[in-house]
């Protein structure tokens, strides 16, 4: 698979930046070195066999020559030691001399007083020259020298390896020397030969360059041979899946910017209608109550209007009351005044428990002392007053519990009752449900509502108290819905 092969299929054209220095050394470097090393142990173990091998053939062949000269010479010295007339110590130095160098030895004759009369010749094979002092020391036989008494003749045989062994050095120095060349061309061919295999690596990195800066789009292709044709399809399988966790995120993005803007709508109205029942109807119904007060005082002398008047002043009363439970419905404690979560739950709470005394309350509210951002404190009252409407309405319970906990940066807000139970399937659920799942996603939270095994009903919201940065159109990747 070459470089032309790996173009991607699909999307801008991918370019190379360059390559960034890492902390270590290329991979096409280390595997060079790893071959060159191991071709490197395999050359050293066969010349270390070798060079064994060749020690035991000069060990072989001095130990050879010295018996054939010991036993020549021992002969001779015997002749002369016995007074053989052939074998006078005159005709032995003439001997030794005819003879000249003896094959792998040196040979010397002196007088009873040490004095040196013959020594045998260098050898004219590569003179002049001798392997390093440690080769040799390493490598000679070790075959101890040998003295025989020729009458008053002293003649020391002492063998000489040196020219064997720089027969062997010589190769030795050759076949290192064509070692190292071909380690060299070894390591040079394979730097090449894994530069150009992984050369396609270098698209694959160019397409995650590409993806990390957010261009799900980029795709390999996954022809050619089988590892790279599966980094493919894995690669392209990642990118797809990015691809669609960014539009899934995009669109739960969008939806909750939506459902924060029907939230914040609604609440207008709400406000706006508390206000306009305070301003308008309020101001209307205390008018009328005073009105029905001032005939009550005005006509004490006229039996039926005056229960007439006191009738509409009694109802004025009554509407006011509504007009006040109204007026709490749509703008809540605590949200005029900062005050702390579990203070404005409370105090709803009180009235409504005092508006629904044939219900059980139980409390825990352990929201925190400090108070909470106001989406929080709002939407954690819409979902209490809507459970507690619910309760009343459709519950038929004689028990409820309300529930605040926080715990870290997670606020779980949990009303039930002992009620008939309702549990709402997909798409059905009313009004009130329906815009408190809209609060909860708003606020990036979850939403439980359930039937306990005991009966009941249990609705159980979790709110995170730090809402998460929306993703800005700026960092979209290219090609994806905004």
């Amino acid at each position: 698979m070459n470089a032309a092969a790996c173009s991607l299929p699909s999307g801008p054209d991918i370019k190379l930046s360059p390559s960034q220095p890492g902390n270590g050394q290329s991979l096409r470097l280390r595997v060079s070195l790893v071959l060159t090393a191991l071709a490197a142990a395999f050359v050293i173990a066969s010349a270390a066999l070798w060079v064994s091998d060749a020690r035991t053939a000069i060990t072989e062949e001095i130990t050879a020559a010295h018996r054939v000269a010991a036993q020549w010479l021992a002969v001779s010295a015997q002749g002369t030691a016995s007074g053989d007339p052939a074998w006078t110590e005159t005709r032995l130095l003439a001997h030794l001399n005819a003879v000249g160098r003896i094959r792998a030895h040196q040979l010397e004759a002196r007088d009873e007083s040490g004095r040196l009369l013959y020594t045998s010749p260098p050898s004219a094979y590569k003179p002049g020259r001798d392997a390093p002092a440690w080769f040799t020391h390493w490598m000679e036989p070790g075959i101890p020298a040998m003295t025989l008494h020729a009458g008053s003749l002293t003649l020391h045989l002492q063998p000489d390896p040196s020219r064997a062994l720089i027969d062997l050095w010589d190769d030795l120095s050759a076949a290192a020397a064509r070692a190292l060349l071909a380690l060299a061309g070894l390591f040079i061919g394979s730097w090449f030969a894994i530069h150009h295999a992984l050369k396609p690596l270098e698209t694959v990195m160019a397409a995650l360059d590409r993806t990390g800066q957010g261009n799900f789009d980029t795709r390999l292709p996954t022809d050619g041979p089988a590892e790279l044709a599966r980094l493919g399809q894995a690669f392209n399988g990642m990118a797809r899946r990015l691809n669609e966790a960014v539009v899934e995120n995009v669109r739960l993005t969008h939806e909750q910017a939506v459902a924060r803007a029907i939230t914040e709508r609604l609440e207008a109205d709400r406000l706006a209608i508390a206000r306009d029942l305070h301003d308008e109807l309020g101001q209307s119904i205390t008018a009328v109550a005073a009105l029905a007060g001032a005939i009550v005082q005005r006509s004490t002398d006229t039996p039926q209007i005056h229960q007439s008047a006191e009738v509409i002043r009694d109802v004025a009363s009554r509407m006011q009351g509504d007009v006040r439970a109204l007026l709490t419905r749509l703008r809540p404690p605590g949200s005029a005044q900062r005050e702390t979560l579990d203070d404005a739950v409370r105090s709803y709470l009180a009235s409504w428990s005092r508006h629904h005394a044939d219900i059980e309350l139980s409390t825990e509210l352990f929201a925190g002392p400090q108070p909470l951002p106001d989406d929080i404190t709002l939407a954690t009252l819409r979902i209490v007053q809507e459970s507690c409407t619910n309760i009343v309405r459709h519950a038929l319970a004689s028990r409820a519990r309300v529930r605040l906990l926080r715990e870290g940066d997670t606020l779980t807000i949990e009303i039930s009752d002992n009620g008939r139970g309702i549990l709402p399937a997909p798409g059905q659920a009313g009004f009130g449900l329906a815009g408190m799942r809209e609060r909860v996603i708003g606020l990036a939270g979850s939403l439980e509502i359930s039937s306990p095994p005991g009966g009941g009903t249990r609705i159980r919201a979790r709110l995170p108290l730090t809402l998460p940065e929306p993703l800005a159109p700026a960092a979209l990747p290219e090609g994806l819905p905004s």
